[in-house]
């Protein structure tokens, strides 16, 4: 199956209703990519290089090569924190990928204009306190003491454990934490905005237009006694926050649903997760431009079946996955999955407009 056949399969068929989308020199889309561990991206550049080659699972992977190596598309530029060049493989954790691959390369089929994927991600931070928006605001007194409470009796523990005088932990230092990840995230897009032309010399000239953001996170908010029960309406202000911040009033927003389940139920806490991002989809004000996919739905079943048992069969595993479930095994078909999918909910918003 030829590379163009490949992407009509991924995105055309789907969306063919959508309008031409006209071309602007002095443009290009930027799309902010915004999560935890998983927008990170765990599945390892030793896994997809194999699938990518070999026979069974190559056409997967075939919209991303260029002949028998990784492209490096000159219309879609990412920014990673500390690295920064065209879109390919490896722009994951260190030595992975993620799912920006498929998402770019969705978006630089779509778009006559440059695109720019800038991607702000940290693992094991929740939404409940780093990733927490203004509009939410601090908890309250009480929940703010009990942690600095805890936090202070900790600290005094490991003085006397290891004999040590460390200050204690004070209530300036419990409330910084709070949005802390929010607010790096909104440094993040701007310097990479304010430096675009240095970054990216194809982009010199031309005006940024923020076209999307994707949110793919959720982990760490079924920890904590208020995380869970909270998730819903700190969605709700994450939403409502950086559209104010970006001055984009329908900004598209498309979330990628905690989807670590796989084939079987969600759990109690993830289920509750499940439900509070997959309810912004009911959201009157978000309708037609904000919308939650499940990415459970899209499980690597092979390697879901294989994980009991790989550390008896390594050999096959890494053939296969390259982490555990809280990381959607590593599997580059999942991760691929779910790029594209978000990606045909994000073109699709856009073309209903």
């Amino acid at each position: 199956m030829s590379r163009l056949v490949v992407m009509q399969v991924l995105i055309i068929v789907a969306m063919a209703a959508l309008p031409a989308v006209s071309k602007a020199d002095d443009t290009y889309q930027v799309f902010i990519l915004a999560g935890q561990s998983n927008m990170e991206g765990k599945a390892s550049n030793e896994l997809i290089e194999h699938q990518a080659t070999d026979p069974a699972t190559a056409e997967i992977f075939s919209a991303f090569r260029d002949g028998d190596k990784w492209a490096e598309r000159e219309d879609v530029s990412i920014k990673f924190l500390n690295r920064h060049g065209p879109l390919t493989v490896g722009y994951g954790s260190p030595n992975k990928t993620g799912l920006e691959l498929a998402f770019g390369t969705a978006m630089g089929e779509y778009y006559d204009e440059p695109v720019l994927l800038i991607k702000t991600a940290w693992g094991g931070h929740s939404l409940y306190q780093k990733f927490r928006s203004p509009s939410a605001g601090l908890p309250s007194d009480e929940v703010l003491q009990a942690e600095l409470d805890k936090a202070q009796e900790k600290t005094k523990k490991e003085n006397e454990k290891r004999n040590r005088n460390d200050p204690l932990p004070t209530m300036e230092q419990i409330k910084a934490e709070y949005g802390v990840s929010y607010r790096n995230m909104m440094t993040e897009v701007e310097e990479t905005l304010k430096n675009a032309d240095e970054l990216f010399p194809q982009l010199k000239g031309k005006k940024p237009h923020i076209a999307g953001f994707v949110w793919f996170q959720g982990f760490n908010d079924m920890f904590g006694d208020y995380a869970t029960q909270e998730y819903e309406q700190n969605m709700k202000f994450l939403i409502q926050d950086v559209r104010k911040a970006w001055d984009s009033p329908k900004l598209p927003v498309v979330i990628g649903a905690l989807g670590q389940n796989g084939s079987k139920p969600a759990a109690e806490n993830m289920k509750a997760i499940q439900d509070a991002q997959l309810a912004m989809n009911e959201v009157p004000e978000f309708a037609g431009n904000v919308k939650t996919i499940r990415t459970d739905v899209l499980v690597d079943k092979t390697a879901e079946e294989k994980f009991p048992t790989w550390k008896e069969n390594f050999e096959e595993w890494k053939l296969v996955g390259s982490d555990r479930p809280y990381h959607y095994f590593g599997s580059a078909i999942w991760y691929t999955r779910i790029g594209n999918e978000l990606a045909k909910t994000m073109l699709e918003m856009k073309g209903s407009r």
